[in-house]
């Protein structure tokens, strides 16, 4: 996957967002992991989640 094809992913998930936090939780967590899969914090196919956060 390409940092544009995650950004359109995030773009996609983001539009999703109701505003509710209990119904948003899951699109977040969606969010996060492919913001750090973007940004080279978290490499792709890794089984551990966030070893800095604790996520």
């Amino acid at each position: 996957m390409t940092k544009e094809e995650i950004q359109q992913e995030i773009d996609q998930l983001e539009s999703q967002l109701t505003g509710n936090m209990m119904e948003d939780m899951e699109i977040r967590d969606k969010i996060h992991n492919l913001k750090m899969i973007r940004d080279g914090i978290k490499p792709g196919g890794q089984e551990i989640e966030c070893v800095g956060c604790g996520s």
